[in-house]
């Protein structure tokens, strides 16, 4: 999908997503405070949708989140509202951040990379504005470690991606390495769907 197909999907989502956040909790709450606990700083959240990393980040940083679509950042704003966190939200291409290099202490992301029409540019775009001392943080979904359930994934990959704009058997720590990101660890969960991953910026490598 274009950047513009996947904006007009989440304009049309964005009231029902908004309203499974109960499910999204429950099914992802652990592993986003597990992983986003450690952001300090300069705090980009990347794709973030309706806002449901912000509960999740210490009280102590300076959020930014941007969104490619304005209806789903309409509900991050109300959810914001109800947190004590300072933030400010834009609306912005994944691909092209409009911020300078190293601006932010921590980059994190959620559930994001299937969605982006260039993963790999995003991942780039993640790595070139985070500090080369910082950290990038991204909890994502991928094909599982399960055969059967792999197999699933791949029988229902088009038609999901063309409905939701989603890529159900991608393979978040492939893209994360072919970005150049310096990865320093890894877990998978829930059957090797869900994948943590903490990872330095590309500058951040030893020539």
């Amino acid at each position: 999908m274009s950047t513009d197909e996947i904006r007009s999907v989440y304009a049309e989502k964005a009231d029902w997503i908004h309203r499974m956040d109960w499910f999204d909790h429950r099914f992802t709450g652990r592993y986003r405070r597990q992983l986003f606990a450690a952001a300090n700083g300069r705090v980009l959240d990347v794709a973030c949708g309706t806002g449901p990393n912000f509960r999740y980040l210490p009280e102590t940083v300076d959020l930014t989140g941007v969104d490619i679509s304005p209806e789903m950042l309409a509900k991050a704003r109300q959810r914001l509202e109800g947190l004590d966190l300072d933030g400010t939200l834009s609306e912005m291409d994944a691909q092209a951040l409009e911020f300078p290099d190293d601006s932010f202490e921590t980059v994190v992301s959620s559930l994001s990379t299937c969605t982006f029409p260039d993963p790999i540019e995003a991942l780039e775009e993640m790595s070139r504005v985070c500090r080369p001392d910082g950290q990038i943080l991204l909890l994502e979904h991928g094909r599982s470690d399960v055969e059967p359930i792999a197999r699933l994934q791949d029988w229902r990959a088009e038609s999901h991606y063309e409905k939701m704009g989603c890529r159900l058997n991608q393979e978040p720590t492939a893209l994360v390495a072919e970005a150049g990101l310096s990865t320093h660890r890894t877990s998978s969960r829930l059957l090797g769907i869900i994948t943590m991953i903490q990872a330095r910026p590309a500058s951040h490598d030893p020539e």
